[in-house]
């Protein structure tokens, strides 16, 4: 087994239901765990297009003994499962999982980069990332999550929302 975290957002329909189902898909798979699961967090929409509502954020830590591949796969099926339709890039949706580490897996392919290539930018990935893992290493920044949430600008529109799942 080895340990993933996934990013988890919505910003359409239900959102906190949309991400407790898919905490609650991801556990149903063979050969994967949900271990932790940070805070959730109210963020404002980073890039697409204007006039987006604001999403609903977290960041789950799993064991599996999937390949990152597969892993990737089947968080892109249960998107789908939860309404996802990709029509605009950045755009709004009922259901975003990205994986944003896996082990210290450092890969680079057309579906896949790992770590996830712009997550060291995004405070709606490093805040709720930092709840579970401060002191991951980021390989390719060379610097761990602790750091990397210290040099963010401080105000990027994030909050902890105020009901827990």
């Amino acid at each position: 087994m080895v340990t993933a975290y996934l990013g988890l957002g919505a910003n359409l329909g239900d959102r906190l239901s949309a991400l407790c189902g898919a905490r609650q898909a991801l556990n149903e798979l063979p050969g994967v765990t949900v271990v932790a699961s940070s805070a959730l967090y109210e963020t404002v929409p980073v890039g697409g297009p204007l006039g987006q509502d604001t999403y609903l954020n977290t960041v789950l830590e799993v064991a599996t003994d999937l390949p990152a591949k597969k892993l990737l796969a089947h968080c892109l099926a249960i998107e789908k499962l939860f309404g996802r339709e990709r029509l605009v890039h950045h755009g709004p949706r009922t259901l975003d999982i990205d994986l944003l580490f896996f082990t210290d897996l450092v890969f680079e392919e057309t579906e896949l980069t790992l770590p996830h290539p712009r997550l060291h930018l995004r405070a709606f990935v490093l805040i709720p990332l930092h709840d579970l893992a401060p002191e991951l290493f980021h390989p390719v920044q060379g610097k761990s999550v602790r750091q990397l949430c210290d040099e963010l600008p401080r105000d990027q529109g994030i909050h902890r929302f105020s009901r827990t799942w």
